[in-house]
């Protein structure tokens, strides 16, 4: 496989693994994050949680494994890419923890910070695994 379907394929189990992880987030905060309503309020479209969701599956699945495709060689971590995606995604976890932490105050925001964190470190060890798993040479 070439390079940018490989980090696609990453990208769909990664998010695959991301999306159960911020569901159990969800649960964990009782639902008071919302993440797709947060999405879509931050691209200006508030009330429309179907269009975050088409927003967070589309850069889980096609702008983030792009983006590490372009910047793999330049990632920290490394000849692995499950290390390179970690280093990626503590990176996207960064400013999402900034942006997309809704309206929640303490002491929710230390469970919300830490999940998400596990659940983007999950996403980028993934994205970068399977990306390496399609890229070795078939034998």
């Amino acid at each position: 496989m070439n390079r940018p379907s490989s980090a696609v394929a990453g990208g769909v189990a990664g998010t695959a693994i991301l999306s159960l992880l911020m569901i159990l987030t969800e649960v964990q905060t009782r639902s008071q994050i919302r993440i797709f309503d947060v999405i879509a309020r931050f691209v200006g479209l508030p009330g429309h949680a179907v269009i975050g969701f088409v927003l967070f599956v589309a850069a889980g699945v096609f702008a983030w494994p792009l983006l590490f495709v372009a910047l793999e060689p330049y990632i920290p971590g490394g000849p692995d890419p499950a290390q390179r995606g970690i280093v990626l995604a503590a990176v996207l976890w960064i400013v999402f923890v900034i942006t997309g932490r809704g309206s929640i105050g303490w002491p929710l925001v230390i469970v919300y910070a830490g999940l998400t964190l596990i659940a983007h470190l999950a996403y980028g060890f993934t994205l970068g695994a399977v990306y390496a798993h399609f890229r070795k040479p078939s034998t």
